[in-house]
């Protein structure tokens, strides 16, 4: 579980997290009215942040709010939270609320000001062993909203589902729908068949994920073919090798799915693992790829 950094940002300034406290007649707490990103950051530099805030924008347009901020405010922002918790490997959370007002009403009244809530947390390493022998998933049928592709803090259905997983001493649930693949309960969800990484194409019923973003730009740099098309239950089933792709970890690979090991418990194209079923090479390739893509930023600016 990742430990919260002392000093977060509310409303125009930073203070101790422990002393910070909005309203209960918020929008936010009452009917989850808001909006939230979560953005790595790596040796003291937020990953991707222009990427991040790019759909913290669609998310808050999505819901009729405008930006609260410019990106460059949003920047110098996070960089005083950093420096202020002392934060190099971190996890950057941010949070708009349309606001509070005197009252309970479904549709709001004008000239609320958002609440606006940023605080980062420890992330540390990944275990070895998560890497070594990968992480179990189950599959469950997609219960959330229709419109996915808001990062909307209304994360029941997730919520359900991730602990649907937990139950079952699994990391992840992957939501199916209708027989084709959406993603997981926290992460995007990549395929992998034949030699080509494969994702569900962006619409209402994903969230566009940065992660995932950076996964096909370096496919394209190790000649990987990637596509974005509709990917059937048996299609997943059948699968390679299968990756979870999200801000606080990067890239996981699954290795059993429901119980059943993926790819049939083989590296593609060699034999079956002693006894367990293992990441397999095109997996290896692009997480290296990815923490040298890091490396490569490093004291680079954020925007």
């Amino acid at each position: 579980m990742s430990t919260p950094l002392p000093t977060c940002f509310l409303n125009g300034a930073f203070m101790p997290l422990e002393q910070a406290h909005v309203s209960p007649l918020d929008r936010g707490f009452l009917f989850a009215d808001a909006v939230y990103e979560v953005v790595p950051v790596y040796g003291g530099r937020p990953f991707r942040l222009r990427e991040h805030l790019q759909r913290l924008d669609r998310s808050l347009d999505a819901i009729r709010m405008g930006p609260v901020m410019t990106h460059e405010a949003w920047a110098e922002l996070l960089a005083g939270l950093i420096s202020s918790n002392g934060a190099a490997d971190a996890s950057l959370y941010l949070q708009v609320t349309r606001g509070a007002e005197h009252g309970r009403n479904h549709a709001w009244p004008p000239g609320l000001t958002p609440t606006i809530f940023a605080y980062c947390t420890q992330l540390p390493p990944i275990p070895a062993a998560l890497l070594e022998n990968g992480v179990a998933a189950v599959t469950a049928e997609d219960i959330r909203w229709a419109r996915r592709d808001i990062k909307s803090t209304a994360l029941l259905g997730n919520i359900l589902l991730k602990k649907l997983a937990a139950d079952a001493g699994a990391f992840e649930t992957i939501m199916l729908e209708n027989g084709e693949l959406t993603e997981g309960s926290s992460t995007t969800v990549h395929v992998v068949k034949h030699g080509v990484i494969c994702t569900p194409p962006n619409g209402r019923r994903i969230l566009p994920g940065t992660t995932r973003d950076v996964v096909t730009q370096l496919a394209d740099r190790l000649g990987l073919s990637t596509a974005s098309i509709p990917i059937s239950e048996a299609e997943l089933r059948g699968a390679d090798e299968i990756w979870l792709a999200f801000a606080t970890r990067g890239l996981l690979p699954v290795t059993t799915l429901d119980g059943e090991p993926v790819g049939g418990g083989r590296p593609v194209g060699g034999p079956p693992s002693a006894g367990r079923p293992v990441p397999g090479p095109y997996f290896i390739r692009m997480f290296q790829a990815f923490h040298d893509y890091i490396a490569e930023l490093a004291g680079t600016p954020p925007l």
